[in-house]
């Protein structure tokens, strides 16, 4: 969902307020701005600021917001170019100095801004070759809060960032192992690469050094290419996955992290039987739903379940089963 930032200056003390359900880290944003604004050589506010984050109801996390609050008070002083903000949308973290750290989301958020009809983004130059992958919108890096504010003016400065796309995907398709150093065990590999090229899940069973594991890190490496619309929702998941689920706020968990790959469950029998039963439903419906208090949100989660096992504490029997 857009958010979209107010700017109001008004009589009285020099402060600043932000509302619109803004948590700790949007909160403290405002000193993070005021001191920013201050050593990149623009003038400050003189009285109240108001800043409001729309929507009201719409619970406000993390330093996304400084870059945009930063313009948003300096265009109370300093003149942009006519339409320039109504064209943009606006992504960042600041430091103290002005500098431009990088946020999560840099993906999701440039595919948002096209689908809201924005022309273009100005996200963190650390965030520009992610957000370039969107196609249909200009991308431009800024390193420093006076770079986005000569952008903004017109007077140039910063080139529209461009990728190549088919290059960007290619160089995350290489990997440490791969499948054909695997010697002998000809049923087992022939077994995974039925399931692999049919897209089933796989149970293995043996007794321990036997090599379950082994073959499960170079499942991967004899996976069909993914698609280009696959490879942007997979880049989507990882982009905005700051934590592996757990958080009272929904994001993204293992089960979605595996989104066409391998999810690899080891020593299976370890597992709680309630852990267990909750990934059926991704499993067979391709995606998740995850529910906290503040909101709910649904993740893709189509992966190739991999799962080992020891046949019992002795290993007196070895098998394999494809499913």
């Amino acid at each position: 969902m857009e958010v979209e930032i107010e700017v109001n200056e008004s009589g009285g003390n020099a402060v600043v307020v932000i509302v619109g359900l803004p948590d700790t880290a949007v909160k403290e944003s405002r000193d993070r701005v005021w001191t920013a604004i201050g050593n990149s050589g623009f003038g400050k506010p003189k009285g109240r600021v108001t800043v409001n984050l729309a929507p009201a109801d719409l619970k406000k996390e993390g330093p996304f917001y400084d870059l945009p609050i930063a313009l948003g008070m300096i265009a109370l002083r300093e003149d942009y170019k006519e339409g320039a903000l109504d064209k943009c949308a606006v992504a960042g973290e600041l430091a103290l100095d002005g500098g431009i750290r990088p946020v999560k989301g840099a993906l999701s958020f440039a595919l948002e801004a096209r689908e809201r009809g924005r022309k273009a983004v100005i996200v963190p130059e650390e965030n520009a070759d992610e957000a370039a992958i969107v196609e249909g919108i200009a991308v431009y890096g800024v390193t420093n809060l006076r770079q986005a504010v000569e952008l903004l003016k017109g007077n140039g400065g910063v080139e529209r960032h461009r990728i190549d796309r088919a290059a960007l995907f290619g160089s995350h398709g290489h990997y440490d192992v791969d499948f054909s150093e695997v010697k002998g065990q000809m049923h087992v590999k022939r077994a995974i690469e039925v399931a692999a090229a049919g897209g089933h899940n796989i149970l293995m069973i043996g007794p321990p050094g036997t090599g379950k594991s082994m073959l499960a890190k170079r499942i991967p490496t004899i996976l069909p290419p993914m698609t280009e619309e696959e490879a942007i929702e997979t880049t989507k998941i990882h982009s905005v996955a700051g934590l592996l689920g757990g958080s009272t706020n929904p994001r993204p968990g293992e089960v979605s992290i595996a989104h066409n790959g391998v999810l690899f469950l080891d020593e299976l029998p370890e597992f709680r039987r309630t852990t267990l039963k909750v990934h059926r439903r991704p499993l067979e419906d391709g995606h998740v739903t995850i529910t906290r208090a503040n909101g709910s949100i649904t993740f893709p989660a189509k992966s190739m379940l991999v799962a080992a096992l020891n046949p019992c504490p002795y290993g007196l029997k070895m098998g394999l089963q494809a499913a």
